[in-house]
């Protein structure tokens, strides 16, 4: 290598010698470049990644994993059947593994109360212990991981549903806290249910399910599949908790839907018929049972199962569960705004989170205490014991038992009182502590207990029936004897049906007896107790809705005549915060920070003729004010003011360096340049090309550093005239080397990535040693130039067409019904309209303003009309008070 080095020209030979050793294979300033180029090219891709990962949600390499099986295998079957029969699968796995959690709590503490037979105080502490610290755990996990998980889950459901977005309602740490919360808290044995929560489940794990399969496209495509998938998710909860799929179908479309699509309906029977399989099936390979069977299976007589007579008693089930389930859902509003309103209670429970709880449990778990007041009504049952004795097929009240029946009714009697006595003091606890107990902040329902207490209600009925009539009931010359489990089945489905508002209770009761004999007389029962409660209070969910100040849209009273003579001029916002076409990126800036709340703006034409063009979303308003005054457009404006100005320097160079072609004096005296001076001149020595300025001062070999101004600065003798001998330049070599080192190399900016020389030559190392690159340093404004910057760029107009424009959001007419507003908010699903005349805009109608008034018309407070019929009555003409005006804020919901 060395042999062939000596016959190659010098050149070549550095060359090929620290190609050898990987240094400066090319130019710094194109390496420089090259490096920039790349490490931009590494910030775009991971910028895209990220925007990715926000559009598309989870991309782990799990749901990769998941996603490419499922496109390459049961997504090309049918994507809709496979993801809504693995839905129903995780439910009913969900469901029987609560359900094994919640009985091996109850297990445990009956287990220890019965193991203390002979120590009452140890029996208590057992019996109180446990529930306590269950709830205060069901508390305290609830309120750390989602609070959102807390309560029942319908009400948000069916705000969702709605087209509102809530936040956190549909996440994982939701779904964790309510399965542990809820397991908890139905192992205390508190008199709640988890039918409700358990369709708030559903929807999670459909959502969810939908993010991790990312070949199912289709449920966030739009937001119409996507309700779709959540109403099938609806009735997947409710079939694989009650082992119901018809009913579960009919019960989530009259609990989470106004309208409802009926090309959804196979989602839902098809998801909710697999969810309640597999949750029977599993209790079949697991629990030993024999077969398939109902979840409160019941033996009535088929041949003859009641007497017509009958059918009066039953609809007399229907008036008392109806008033009964009114007085229900007004005592539970009641309490709870009395809760609410005492401020003095609310700060003290607020800062002793788990005193309320904990008080509850121990006062629930003590009342219900079997060897005190829990003997008088069946305390020392679960809630699926006490559900199965009620619906019996043997009256508790005959003379003659078997030992089975014995068995049974041996907890609802005493030595001192009967099964009157039991049964009235069941239904009173569980009527009453229900409602205290729906207000711990814990997940929970209420359908299980109001159906207890309907069952309970019956089961009373049924017993005082046979005890007027032990004989049975003669007609057409039969006799038929009196079923108490049948009219208990009535009233769980009539006192249950008239608190939630449905019809399809009846259907679940069929499905969890698995007898349809007393379909007659439940449906009467049913509806009557429905028509009664409907006339009275709204459903237990619409209470929460009202209670919770949800953006939900109540139900217009069938009596209710306002709403035919109330129209959008009457409740409208003419107050309208809008943008016109010609306003100044200042104003559009004013505008969106007065009004944080709103999520979009109308735009108008003008603001004389306010003719409505369209809508504009918030956040493409504030990516047209970033791009204006923005620090990508603010670096840009920079670099092209450095460039002008570096052009400038350039072309001044170039003529001084014309004016100096002419030969100078050998007498001729160079000053240095300043040490301010930022464009460095050639130096007048350059190693190995040239020889350096005789100086006039002293014939030696000397030179002179011209133009130098890191030398010129730092010496400790700088004068405007300064000579250095040949005895100092070795010296003065390494400085100036150090000096050109630090020197060579600027600013590198995002886009030109820009090195200097001070020879205006490929640099080199004379010490041989590489050159380390600087950090990047982005040149910027100092604050005083920002300002000015942003006040002059804020100025000029605004160029709307650079952003998405909605030119058909939904309108509406001043004389638009009531009635109308509340059919096209309910079917469509918008949040806002804007209501024009003749093109103008002149108010604006959301959810809020729609559901104060009808509050109002329900109420009988029909507002006075509101002429607006006049020649050039504009939007501001009408002015409202601050508090009125602020009513807009109804738009936050998405559009």
């Amino acid at each position: 290598m060395v042999k062939d080095s000596e016959t190659l020209p010098t050149d070549q030979v550095y060359e090929s010698k620290y190609q050898m050793y990987g240094r400066y294979s090319r130019q710094l300033g194109e390496f420089a470049k090259l490096e920039g180029r790349k490490q931009a090219e590494k910030r775009r891709l991971k910028e895209e990644k990220a925007r990715k990962k926000e559009l598309r949600g989870y991309q782990g390499k799990l749901s990769k994993t998941v996603g490419y099986i499922w496109r390459h295998s049961f997504a090309k079957l049918g994507e809709d059947w496979v993801f809504l029969a693995l839905l129903g699968i995780i439910m009913a796995i969900l469901s029987f593994v609560m359900d094994k959690g919640i009985m091996m709590c109850n297990k445990a503490r009956i287990w220890l109360y019965n193991d203390l037979t002979e120590q009452p105080l140890a029996q208590y502490m057992a019996w109180v212990t446990l529930p306590v610290c269950l709830i205060l755990f069901s508390a305290g996990f609830a309120h750390l991981v989602a609070p959102q998980s807390i309560g029942s889950g319908i009400p948000e459901m069916k705000t969702i549903l709605r087209g509102v977005a809530l936040k956190e309602y549909l996440t994982f740490k939701t779904i964790v806290a309510k399965v542990i919360g809820l397991t908890a808290t139905l192992g205390s044995g508190m008199p709640l249910g988890k039918e409700g929560p358990f369709v708030h489940i559903a929807s999670i794990a459909a959502t969810l399910l939908s993010k991790l399969v990312t070949g199912f496209q289709g449920i966030y495509e739009n937001e119409s599949r996507t309700n779709e998938m959540l109403g099938a998710a609806a009735a997947v909860g409710v079939g694989s908790c009650f082992a119901a799929p018809v009913g579960g179908v009919l019960f989530s479309i009259e609990v989470t839907t106004v309208y409802f699509a009926v090309r959804n309906y196979w989602r839902g029977f098809f998801a909710a018929v697999c969810g309640a399989a597999i949750f029977r099936l599993l209790s079949v390979w697991f629990d030993g049972a024999d077969t398939v069977t109902a979840l409160f299976k019941t033996n009535f007589t088929m041949d003859f199962p009641f007497d017509p007579q009958e059918l009066f008693v039953f609809a007399l089930i229907g008036v008392v569960s109806g008033f009964g389930g009114a007085f229900y859902v007004w005592l539970h509003r009641q309490y709870v705004m009395f809760m609410r309103k005492s401020k003095t209670l609310n700060n003290f429970l607020q800062k002793n989170r788990f005193l309320y709880p904990g008080i509850v449990a121990w006062i629930v778990a003590s009342i219900s205490f079997p060897l005190g007041l829990g003997q008088f009504m069946a305390g020392d049952l679960t809630t699926h014991q006490q559900v199965v004795s009620l619906f019996s097929d043997f009256t508790w009240t005959k003379p003659n038992l078997t030992v089975e029946e014995q068995d049974v009714v041996n907890h609802w009697i005493t030595p001192y009182t009967g099964v009157w006595v039991s049964l009235t003091g069941f239904v009173l606890y569980t009527f009453f502590f229900s409602i205290i107990c729906s207000t711990i902040p814990v997940p929970s329902g209420i359908f299980i207990p109001v159906f207890k207490i309907g069952a309970g209600i019956g089961r009373i009925v049924g017993e005082l029936m046979h005890t007027l009539f032990p004989y049975g009931m003669r007609y057409g010359g039969k006799i038929a004897q009196i079923i108490p489990g049948g009219y208990a089945t009535a009233g769980a489905a009539a006192f249950s049906g008239s608190v939630t508002h449905t019809v399809s209770v009846s259907v679940i009761v069929f499905e969890m007896t698995g007898q349809v004999t007393h379909l007659v007389p439940i449906m009467i029962a049913v509806l009557i107790s429905n028509a009664i409660a409907a006339l009275l209070q709204p459903s237990a969910y619409d209470s929460i809705i009202l209670i919770k100040k949800l953006p939900y849209l109540p139900d217009l009273l069938p009596s209710s005549s306002g709403m035919y003579s109330v129209y959008v001029e009457d409740f409208m916002v003419r107050d309208v915060k809008y943008i016109s076409r010609t306003m100044t990126y200042e104003q559009l800036y004013l505008v969106l920070k007065d009004n944080k709340s709103l999520h979009s703006f109308p735009i108008v034409d003008n603001p004389d003729s306010m003719i409505l063009l369209g809508s504009i979303q918030r956040m493409a308003l504030i990516q047209l004010i970033d791009k204006q005054i923005g620090k990508e457009t603010r670096l840009q404006v920079v670099a092209e003011r450095r460039r002008e100005a570096q052009k400038q320097r350039e072309e001044e160079e170039k003529r001084q360096a014309e004016e100096r072609e002419r030969r100078p004096s050998r007498f001729q005296v160079v000053p240095v340049s300043s040490e301010n001076q930022l464009n460095l001149e050639r130096a007048s020595y350059t190693a190995g090309t040239g020889q350096p300025k005789k100086s006039i001062l002293k014939k030696t070999n000397s030179f002179t550093f011209k133009n130098f101004a890191p030398f010129s600065s730092t010496s400790p003798s700088a004068t405007p005239y300064t000579t250095v001998t040949g005895a100092e330049s070795k010296m003065r070599q390494a400085f100036e080397a150090i000096f050109r080192k630090s020197y060579q190399l600027q600013d590198v900016n995002n886009e030109r990535d820009t090195v200097l020389d001070l020879d205006g030559r490929p640099p080199s190392s004379p010490t041989g040693k590489k050159v380390q690159l600087p950090k990047e340093r982005i040149c910027d404004m100092s604050s005083e130039d920002q300002k000015k910057w942003e006040a002059e760029q804020l100025r000029s107009s605004v160029d709307f067409t650079q952003c998405h424009i909605d030119p058909a959001p939904f309108q509406l007419v001043e004389r638009t019904s009531l009635l109308k507003v509340h059919s096209i908010f309910s079917m469509v699903g918008v949040n806002h309209a804007y209501v024009t005349a003749i093109g103008r805009l002149v108010g604006v109608v959301g959810l809020k303003e729609l559901r104060k008034a009808i509050e109002d018309v329900n109420s009988g407070n029909i507002p006075p009309h509101v002429d607006l019929h006049t020649n050039g009555v504009a939007v501001n003409d009408v002015k409202e008070p601050e508090a009125e005006a602020d009513a807009n804020t109804a738009l936050v919901s998405k559009a």
